[in-house]
């Protein structure tokens, strides 16, 4: 899963959020097509996507999409 960001302010502030509640993924970079103009998306496992939606803000991410491995 990746979770793109309208922003690159609002990708950091996502991660430093992340790192701080032990949230699993990690940012990286992906074709702005892809991650709504800003070039950075979190990735996370599917399985860790479906433990985590119910505590994650989606107010703070543009979208949620799957993504091949």
């Amino acid at each position: 899963m990746v979770l793109s960001f309208r922003t690159t302010l609002d990708a950091m502030e996502w991660e430093k959020q992340c790192l701080a509640e032990k949230v699993p993924g990690r940012l990286i970079p992906l074709p702005r097509e892809i991650s709504a103009g800003c070039g950075l998306a979190w990735r996370m496992l599917p399985e860790e996507f479906e433990q985590w939606q119910n505590r994650l803000d989606p107010a703070r991410y543009d979208q949620a999409a799957a993504v091949e491995q």
